[in-house]
């Protein structure tokens, strides 16, 4: 998998008020199965290995459908719809880049600028030197700030009194790791990179990130059941995709509704609310340069080398990964996952996409191998020859 990370440690509920299952549940089509055999045995394959559901949004610029096997809700015989929202998690640091590299177009923020030119004093200490750091070294992870994963319950920052956590409490929480390396020498997947440039947003659009994200990027790609919730709100809106944590013991499933949480614990890191549709289009706009200047969109595709100069592959852009298809295509996208949900979204610069959410995150054994599997025979079933 090409943008690599540190796992969360996420943490699987299993009482009384879990559903045993004890049969993979039958797959869905939501166009007819027999156009696109493979992609479904793949779906199934998936599913058998995730959620209680599963379900994949693909096609190229003309066209689009969409499968699903198992369901969105326990106990029913609800197949997961494209058009069904759900939390994407580290989906989102796409959308915030996509608003730093806006910053950077419109000569407001400078990629190769410390980001103490921007936020003095607030990378500092513990080792840190935000005048060593920069916003470039943020959006791909070689800022050398260490992993901080945080979780509802366990892993969190001080909160507000009225229970919402704000982004300088959350840097404050992530920054209390020490450094892993030094600025530029290494990949090191950590929330607090994109909380950090949160924080960058806010203090250069004198907006709230999520509002700053809506405003940018959600209203004007017309992303209609797409969300970037206010701290506090809670709510996952209608029509959704219910999430759960679970285990898988043989052929038995345990099910327990997602613990619930407030979406400033992610923020910008992985916040947002959308469906398989909608990112699709965000995807789409983007790597076809409808949201950032050509000239950023280059450097957000710009792979980070491990020693410059030698054609070492980390996968890594500026909050975009790209990802060698069996049919000799890149792919470029990102993956997320937040209490009960795991996603990934792809796309081709010639409009091949596939977007993919199951509605369960394991703590252990999770699905990574199938997952790309799935997009990548999603992506690669009508190319005209696959070695």
């Amino acid at each position: 998998m090409a943008i690599r990370r540190n796992r969360a440690k996420l943490h699987a509920v299993i009482g009384a008020v879990c559903a045993m299952t004890l049969s993979v549940p039958a797959a869905h089509a939501r166009t007819a199965g027999d156009d696109h055999p493979a992609t479904l045995a793949a779906l199934k394959a998936f599913q058998a290995q995730a959620g209680p559901g599963a379900a994949v949004h693909a096609g190229d610029t003309d066209s689009a459908w969409t499968l699903s096997a198992g369901t969105g809700a326990i106990n029913t015989d609800r197949p997961i719809q494209k058009d069904e929202r759900f939390r994407i998690g580290s989906q989102t640091k796409t959308f915030t880049a996509a608003v730093v590299m806006q910053l950077v177009d419109e000569g407001r923020i400078s990629l190769d600028a410390p980001i103490a030119d921007h936020l003095p004093g607030v990378v500092t200490g513990n080792g840190y030197d935000g005048t060593r750091i920069t916003v470039r070294h943020l959006l791909q992870h070689t800022s050398g700030l260490a992993a901080y994963n945080p979780y509802p319950g366990t892993e969190t920052p001080k909160p507000s009194p009225d229970g919402t956590y704000s982004l300088a409490e959350s840097v404050r929480k992530g920054l209390s790791r020490g450094p892993v390396s030094a600025p530029g020498a290494a990949v090191t997947y950590s929330n607090t990179n994109y909380l950090v440039l949160g924080m960058l947003i806010e203090k250069v659009t004198h907006k709230p990130v999520h509002q700053a994200i809506t405003d940018r990027v959600i209203q004007p790609l017309g992303l209609n059941r797409t969300v970037f919730p206010a701290p506090g709100d809670r709510a996952l809106p209608a029509p959704a995709v219910n999430g759960y944590h679970g285990v898988r013991v043989g052929g038995l499933h345990f099910w327990t509704p997602a613990l619930t949480y407030d979406p400033s614990l992610y923020s910008s890191a992985g916040a947002v609310i959308s469906t398989l549709e909608d990112l699709t289009a965000f995807y789409q706009a983007l790597v076809a340069g409808k949201v950032v200047s050509a000239a950023s969109l280059a450097e957000m595709q710009k792979i980070w080398e491990p020693t410059p100069g030698t054609g070492g592959d980390s996968g890594l852009g500026l909050g975009l990964g790209t990802y060698k298809l069996s049919c000799n295509t890149v792919a470029w996208g990102h993956s997320g996952g937040v209490p009960g949900y795991m996603s990934q979204t792809l796309v081709t610069q010639d409009g091949q996409h596939a977007s993919v959410v199951t509605n369960v995150l394991f703590q252990f054994n999770r699905p990574d191998s199938e997952l790309l599997h799935l997009l990548d025979t999603a992506l690669c079933e009508d190319a005209p020859q696959r070695p």
